[in-house]
């Protein structure tokens, strides 16, 4: 049997850990010392400043009752236009989802001229603003003062193109070209050999469409369809333009004939934001929802976190005790 050969120079002492029959010594600990990002205690304080500076500007401004904030919240002519603001969002977004889908499957049509007319469509809708489009429909009569569709109907255009029937149609058209290039998106992004597997079972165009490739597709659709609804509840107060009586304009109204013109325009403010605030909470869910399909394992949600949370807070003050 072959001796072990002492390895420690003469007089040397004996390191701490060394164990006579390995000889090896175990490796000290590591001493983690954070990094100090002092530029972001920076940035942090200026911003805080900022902002309270801010926060104390309003608060303190002479000129602006915020007591007329509260009364005129609840207003019942407050309330009527966030209601006509709600139903005209949900309407032009019902006429923009179902008429993008028609246009999506148009412009991914091998006949030229649906593909063609889908992206004229498109490109006009998209590349004018909002508001023009608005105006358009509301001075239609210069164009066309009698609406005649032979027996059917037939009308003064006046009468016809109403506030209410100018916003449908401006906000409901313009989503309809947005909303064709989301459906696109969603469509193509569905592979194609669903699609050929589809053919060789001896299903038809129309029946894959409905029954493979829309239904895959719609993970990828209804994300930005939700946010696309969002930016709706905004966007639904340049009907203002056309006189109908939404929620900027009903607030907008009080404000002239009471002079608090500022006031009533905090309180169009926080309506709007609840409105996004509950929509944005309804688009998170179907978010995660959708997201089962593409994701083993799905975040959290804010309430989940919230329990955990507490979960190891109340554990940790029980091991200390």
């Amino acid at each position: 049997m072959t001796d072990k050969f002492d390895k420690t120079p003469p007089g040397a002492r004996p390191t701490a850990g060394v164990t006579k029959e390995s000889g090896t010594v175990p490796p000290e600990a590591i001493k983690a010392v954070p990094v100090r990002h002092y530029g972001r205690y920076v940035s942090a304080v200026v911003v805080l400043v900022l902002v309270a500076l801010l926060v104390n500007a309003f608060a303190t401004a002479e000129k602006i009752q915020w007591a007329a904030v509260g009364d005129k919240l609840f207003d019942s002519t407050v309330l009527a236009g966030a209601g006509r603001t709600l139903l005209i969002s949900v309407l032009a977004m019902v006429v923009g989802v179902v008429l993008g889908i028609v246009l999506a499957v148009m412009r991914l049509s091998r006949n030229p001229v649906t593909s063609w007319v889908a992206w004229v469509y498109i490109w006009f809708f998209r590349g004018t603003p909002v508001y023009v489009q608005l105006l358009l429909w509301f001075n239609l009569a210069l164009i066309f003062p009698l609406l005649n569709l032979g027996p059917i109907y037939k009308d003064e255009m006046t009468d016809v193109m109403t506030p209410f029937m100018c916003a449908l149609l401006g906000l409901g058209l313009n989503e309809a070209a947005y909303m064709a290039e989301i459906c696109r998106a969603g469509l193509m992004a569905v592979d194609e050999g669903q699609t050929e597997a589809a053919h060789a079972l001896g299903m038809s165009h129309g029946k894959t469409l409905r029954r493979i490739v829309i239904p895959q597709a719609m993970r990828v659709i209804v994300p930005p369809t939700g946010n696309e609804f969002i930016n709706m509840l905004k966007t639904s107060s340049l009907v203002y333009a056309v006189t109908y009586n939404e929620l900027l304009r009903a607030t907008s109204t009080i404000g002239s004939t009471s002079y608090a013109v500022m006031e009533m325009l905090f309180v169009a403010s926080i309506w709007y934001l609840v409105m996004t605030s509950v929509f944005s909470v309804f688009q998170y869910y179907l978010e995660r929802r959708y997201a089962r399909g593409s994701s083993r394992s799905l975040p959290p949600t804010p309430w989940q976190k919230v329990k955990a949370n507490l979960t190891s807070l109340t554990s940790g003050r029980a091991g200390a005790a």
